[in-house]
């Protein structure tokens, strides 16, 4: 069964994502700069929506676990340099 994952902005550009897998729930803070937003999805998806994806990303590559409790979302491209990449094919394929 897939990971659930659910993003609630907490204000600003701060979003909660709740992760539950397994039987486990596990909570992060995420920023999302503005700039990096539209760099990323040109707008055409929302923040909390992009953040959704972003998990979905990690969580094929890693373990919850090892996913940061706190991060700004452009540092997933310094662990994963094919994630702008992607995640860009990702929004434009809307999948």
């Amino acid at each position: 069964m897939p990971a659930q994952i659910r993003v609630e902005r907490v204000h600003g550009e701060t979003y909660q994502v709740v992760v539950i897998e397994d039987g486990a729930r596990s909570t992060h803070t995420v920023e999302v700069d503005p700039a990096y937003y539209r760099q990323l999805t040109d707008g055409v998806v929302p923040a909390a929506e992009l953040i959704r994806r972003s998990f979905e990303f990690l969580l094929e590559r890693e373990p919850v676990s090892a996913i940061l409790s706190s991060f700004t979302l452009s540092v997933i491209r310094r662990y994963f340099p094919e994630y702008e990449n992607e995640i860009a094919k990702r929004v434009r394929a809307g999948t």
